[in-house]
């Protein structure tokens, strides 16, 4: 089997839609998604995802069944300074390399920020639901492990978003969260792509072989967008968008 995890494209958060060069970014990715045999399409809720999506679909002629779990990761916490809401994903690295919670693929839910929200909760709906998607392909998770009668040879592509795709990521190949969602990017349009491995028949492990992929961009000339991303450089100016 081959699961793609795909970012929408640049985002336009006022009207969760797409800038224009997030279009831009959606028709350079179906060119390249449009070369594939893909079996099936999903996507999230979100009109960033869906418009995204919609630019393959339209050139295929398919339709993508919307799976409400891919919506983006809604696991929040509560700022102990402002008391407010905040995302998992804007955890300071001052403050989380300093937590060996995070190093463990469960304790991080027992972090004292992490605690006082919703992120395990919502980790364990996204990766239920993934695992549901995949029995319906025959898998069956069995400790970090599949176990299938007949390994599949469908490609599968997963319209969604930053952190719940990292969310997948770290279920599939058993990494924990915070290490993938800090320390590495699915910039916008990018493909992430895993495939199965079965070297004892019946029993399958998923390896990821690119993560973060938007070669397509780089073929066409289009500018990476850094939306995911903080700026290298505190206090300059480069652009960089704030995260999802």
């Amino acid at each position: 089997m081959k699961l793609l995890i795909v970012r929408h494209g640049e985002p336009d958060y006022a009207v969760d839609s797409l800038t224009e060069k997030g279009w831009r970014e959606a028709e350079l990715l179906a060119e390249r998604l449009c070369r594939l045999d893909v079996d099936a399409f999903y996507v999230s809720p979100l009109g960033r995802a869906r418009d995204t999506a919609s630019a393959t679909l339209r050139r295929l002629d398919r339709e993508a069944r919307q799976l409400d779990w891919l919506e983006e990761f809604r696991g929040r916490v509560i700022d102990p300074k402002t008391g407010r809401f905040s995302y998992a994903w804007d955890f300071a690295p001052q403050y989380w390399t300093r937590c060996p919670e995070f190093w463990d693929e469960s304790a991080w839910r027992d972090n004292a920020l992490v605690a006082t929200g919703n992120s395990g909760a919502i980790y364990d709906e996204t990766v239920a639901g993934l695992d549901a998607l995949l029995a319906e392909y025959g898998y069956a998770r069995e400790g970090r492990m599949y176990r299938t009668e007949a390994n599949s040879d469908a490609t599968v592509v997963l319209f969604c978003h930053f952190a719940v795709g990292m969310a997948m990521l770290s279920h599939l190949v058993s990494i924990p969260f915070h290490l993938l969602l800090h320390g590495f990017i699915m910039a916008p349009s990018s493909i992430t792509t895993l495939v199965t491995e079965e070297r004892v028949p019946g029993e399958v492990w998923f390896r990821c072989t690119g993560l973060g992929d938007t070669s397509h961009l780089y073929a066409a000339g289009e500018p990476l967008s850094h939306y995911g991303r903080y700026r290298e450089h505190y206090g300059v100016d480069d652009g960089m968008g704030a995260k999802e």
